[in-house]
This record gives structure tokens, sequence and C-alpha cells, in this order.
């Protein structure tokens, strides 16, 4: 990465980091970052849609718990037409995450290939969106895993599906059931998603795992700096940086070989949990961006993480 990104990666943060990323009024610029700004963009335009969607999830519990317990036409007719609704919003959900592969790779590919720093400030419209990807990322998964009647009423939808596919039309057949079914088993699955799909670039050498490693570390220490030097006043702004830095840290730790904890890591680890735990804005809690690196992570435990950043997770 040469001499202009080793100032910004030392562990030790003896070096502020020249880089604000306006969040807040940020607009493209060149036609390239116009172009996948627009792709992007209409992408993103439902996930504030599921976002509500999600939180407002309900389920058919009680529908369900009678079908169980009396089991019979009336209460199992009952309980598949309250499911089948329910199925459809979580197909909502499935069908954002399946094309979350296919625009993910243009961001990737505009910010970290080449220079990483020079793209992110030079491109920070598209710096811009993937903050939003990673945000939403988080913010879903916390959704989902307070909210047990998701994975609740689609393992019913399964178990009804044999009785029910030869007497009325189902959208939701065997295999794209299974398909969902694997979706919704993992804790967080929209971060699975943006996991694999990078992971899935460094393998098919679309892109250079030590671009990438550094282009998500360098994000993440851009967030924490701006949070840390107070470059917003908005209180939901500066949330927003945090959960960016918190999803940037988890794709450092599954991408780069040693994690995110090492002592020559690049991410500002200690500071940034530092600024999670020391978080008392009005926005809301930073709980689930702890629980995140403390447990989608998967270098945290290693033999190498110091002590101090480990007890700091405890």
């Amino acid at each position: 990465m040469g001499k202009a990104l080793s100032a910004l990666f030392s562990s030790e943060k003896k070096n502020a980091i020249d880089i604000f990323l306006d969040f807040e009024k940020a607009v493209p610029t060149t036609e390239n970052e116009k172009r996948v700004h627009a792709e992007v963009a209409e992408y993103m335009k439902e996930s504030d849609r599921i976002l509500t969607e999600i939180s407002q999830f309900k389920g058919c519990d009680e529908a369900i718990r009678k079908a169980i317990t009396s089991p019979g036409p009336e209460t199992e007719k009952t309980a598949w037409d309250a499911i089948v609704p329910s199925v459809d919003t979580l197909k909502h959900f499935f069908d954002f995450s399946t094309s979350l592969d296919q625009v993910l790779p243009k961001l990737l590919l505009a910010l970290f290939s080449g220079t990483v720093d020079q793209n992110l400030s030079g491109q920070q419209a598209l710096a811009k969106q993937l903050a939003d990807i990673l945000d939403f990322v988080l913010r879903f998964d916390d959704a989902k895993m307070i909210n047990p009647a998701i994975q609740n009423d689609f393992s019913y939808y399964r178990r009804s599906l044999s009785k029910h596919k030869n007497k009325v039309e189902v959208k939701i057949k065997d295999d794209l059931a299974n398909r969902m079914s694997l979706f919704f088993a993992y804790p967080t699955p929209m971060l699975r998603v943006i996991i694999e799909t990078t992971v899935g670039m460094v393998k098919a050498n679309t892109i250079q795992k030590a671009e990438v490693v550094a282009g998500f570390a360098l994000m993440a220490n851009i967030c924490l700096e701006m949070v840390e030097t107070n470059k917003f006043t908005n209180a939901a702004t500066n949330l927003f940086c945090l959960r960016a830095m918190s999803a940037a840290i988890v794709l450092v730790d599954h991408l780069d070989d040693q994690g995110a904890f090492h002592k020559k890591t690049p991410v500002h680890v200690k500071n940034a949990i530092a600024a999670l735990k020391t978080y008392s804005g009005p926005s809301g809690s930073t709980d689930s961006l702890l629980n995140a690196l403390r447990f989608s992570t998967v270098h945290l435990n290693d033999a190498d993480t110091p002590q101090p950043t480990k007890q700091m997770l405890a």
C-alpha cells in the first residue's frame, strides 16, 4: 500500500487520519462514480422498508400453537393462511440478500482496487454507500437475532409445505424453501452474505486480499477518527459511523489471516472498543456493536490477541 497508508495503520494510533468522509453531504462527482452510485442507490432504496418490516415482524405463534396442540383441518388451515403472508415477507428479506452479492462487488472494486485512501477520499458518495450497507447489515441482523418468530414461522412453513403444495398454488416451493432455511439459520445472515461475497471475490482474484483488508481497516479507522474528533454534531450520524466501523472490523477479522485483534493489526481496535464502550449518545445503544466484535469475529480468542484487548471485550 506504500507510505501513504502506512501512517494510517499505526496500531498505537500515533497519527491522526487526515481523511474526512462527509457522510451527511457527499454526492458523486465523476461519471464512473455517478454510474456506480446510481446502481447501488437503486438497490438500496428497499433497505429502509426491509428494516421496518423486520422490526415490526410479529410472527404467527398463536396460530401455530393451536395447529400443533389441536391438530385438524380447521386449525391447520388457519395456521397456513396466517403463515403464507409471513413467509412472503421473509422471502423479501432473502431476495434482498441475494442481490447484495451483485451490488457489493461494484463498490469494493471502485473503492478498494488500487490506492485505497485516494479512492475513499475521492469517491465519498460511494464510501457513504458502503457505510450504508455495513450499517444496514448490522441493523438487520440485530433485529433478526432478537426475533425468534422468524425461525419459528419458517420452520412451521417447511413442515407444512408437503400438506399444502398440491392443494393450493405455492410460490415458495422445496428448493427455494431449503435455500431460505439455510439463510435464516445463521444468527447474522446478512453479515454472512457480505463476508462470503467478499471472500469469493478474493478467491476468484477479482480483487486482491491485501487491498480489501487495507480498505476495510482504513474505513474502520476513518469512522472512528470522525467520532473521536466530533466531525458530526448529529448523534445519529455518529452512531452510523460506529456501526460502519464495527462491521468493517468484523470483515477485517474474517478476511485477514491474522484477524483484526493481533498486535500489528492495521485497525485501531483498542480505541474502537473504547469508543463503543464510552458512547452515550441519545440515538441508541452500542451494546449490539460490542457483541458483534465479541461473537461475529473469529480471531478474538487467538493466542496472539493481546490480553488487554480480550479483557476489554470480556
